[in-house]
């Protein structure tokens, strides 16, 4: 995934603010940060940004304020934050849920600026006892919701939805972490075990001796 465009980001809190410029900056991705979504009208209308990514988490009218965003970047696509991914037109067609990891803002912004509908979120994913909703970022097993991370649910996502495949150390890092990240190899090993105790007893995720992992059907 590579970018080419200038990105405004309106997002209330600077540390997720400054997390997602390092990384759409590392993506080639020119970014503006504004932290006051109050302010992203006119920050829009005056910077003319490629595409806007716009925090909805904390607005009091959420729908107003993406429309009037919308407004004045046009025809700029904006990116739209919310809390869930509740289904409805109100916020286009390109939409993130929070939480949410960086290599999915990031699509989320190549997809906006290629033009492209987004496909719709897959169903939810089954493996034993482990149900998986990604458009909810929900993971339960049995009758009870396991907390997952941001990283752990995208790594138990890939996995999920590619059951009996076995992936190495470097092609996980690549599906959860995004292409180009810091983290080593070892990092993988360290978030599967944190995964499998919060799976429990029985979790389908094996160790290949040698080369990786894999999820059993």
């Amino acid at each position: 995934m590579s970018g080419d465009g200038v990105v405004l980001v309106v997002e209330h809190d600077p540390a997720v603010a400054e997390m997602q410029r390092r990384y759409l900056a590392r993506e080639g991705f020119d970014v503006e940060i504004e932290t006051d979504p109050a302010r992203a009208p006119g920050a829009a209308a005056r910077g003319r940004p490629d595409v806007v990514v716009l925090d909805l988490s904390v607005a009091a009218l959420p729908a107003d304020l993406y429309r009037r965003v919308a407004d004045a970047a046009y025809p700029a696509p904006v990116v739209a934050v919310t809390g869930s991914l509740e289904p409805g037109d109100a916020f286009g067609d390109h939409r993130v849920g929070r939480p949410f990891s960086p290599r999915v803002l990031a699509r989320a912004v190549a997809d906006a600026l290629r033009g492209a509908v987004p496909a719709a979120a897959p169903g939810v994913l089954r493996a034993g006892e482990i149900a998986l909703d990604p458009a909810g970022r929900t993971a339960v097993v049995g009758d009870r919701r396991a907390a997952l991370t941001v990283t752990e649910f995208d790594l138990l996502e890939f996995l999920m939805a590619n059951p009996g495949r076995v992936f190495s150390r470097e092609q996980l890092l690549e599906a959860a972490w995004g292409p180009g990240a810091g983290a080593g190899s070892r990092t993988v090993d360290v978030h599967v075990a944190q995964l499998r105790a919060k799976l429990g007893a029985g979790n389908p995720i094996r160790t290949v001796r040698g080369v990786g992992y894999v999820l059993d059907r």
